[in-house]
């Protein structure tokens, strides 16, 4: 997925371990507070919807290497805006697992780097979302500044723990800097189309009009 195989390896890649398990738990916090807002059907229901979207965004999206990983539209921070927080992570473990599964083997020993790479930033946008988004304010009427603060956090948290990792098994060096650095810009692009692509989703939830519906996260029409 993001992690190439051998980047990090021997006794280093138990620290994935620890960070994944550490990402996991705050998942599992976010899933509990679904549960108690929405029900387990609703959670259910939600995480079918953020895997499937995974899937699409990893397997059938354009993808394609960069430097010392690859680029994908992974569009977290539109799972987070339809979906909530706890459903968006599942679907992000779930299909990201789905895909070293059957689809990209190779990648299942750096399930633990890619799978922190992807949760800890949707948490940090979840964060942010709670401080730039006014608690009278649906998420069907965002501005275009704030989606772009959210997408920029998560697709830079992105950025970020691939340097990390790239850095923690490569070292210092000019190659493995200047590939970092490709990487980074490459990705930059996501960022460009990620808040289009929230607006355009969210206008379509607003024109449908919809409430209280259990396939969303109760914020998409209500205000906090």
């Amino acid at each position: 997925m993001h992690i190439e195989p051998g980047l990090v390896d021997g006794a280093k890649i138990a620290l994935s371990y620890a960070t994944a398990a550490a990402a996991g738990a705050t998942a599992l916090y976010h899933v509990t507070r679904t549960v108690r807002e929405s029900g387990v059907l609703s959670l259910a229901a939600r995480s079918l919807i953020a895997t499937v979207g995974v899937f699409v965004f990893f397997e059938i999206l354009p993808h394609f290497p960069v430097g010392v990983s690859e680029v994908h539209f992974i569009l977290g921070s539109t799972l987070f805006l339809i979906l909530g927080a706890g459903p968006a992570a599942i679907g992000l473990a779930a299909g990201l697992l789905i895909q070293g599964l059957f689809f990209a083997p190779l990648d299942l020993p750096q399930y633990g780097m890619n799978l922190t790479t992807l949760l800890v930033p949707l948490f940090a946008l979840h964060a942010l979302a709670r401080r730039v988004i006014a608690p009278g304010t649906a998420y069907v009427d965002l501005e275009y500044t704030q989606v772009l603060a959210l997408s920029t956090v998560y697709q830079g948290g992105v950025v970020a723990w691939v340097a990390f990792w790239a850095v923690y098994g490569a070292g210092f060096g000019a190659d493995a800097l200047a590939a970092i650095g490709t990487f980074g810009v490459a990705y930059m692009a996501v960022i460009l189309i990620e808040p289009v692509a929230d607006l355009a989703v969210l206008g379509l939830a607003k024109a449908l009009k919809g409430k209280g519906s259990p396939l969303v996260t109760p914020r998409l029409y209500a205000a906090a």
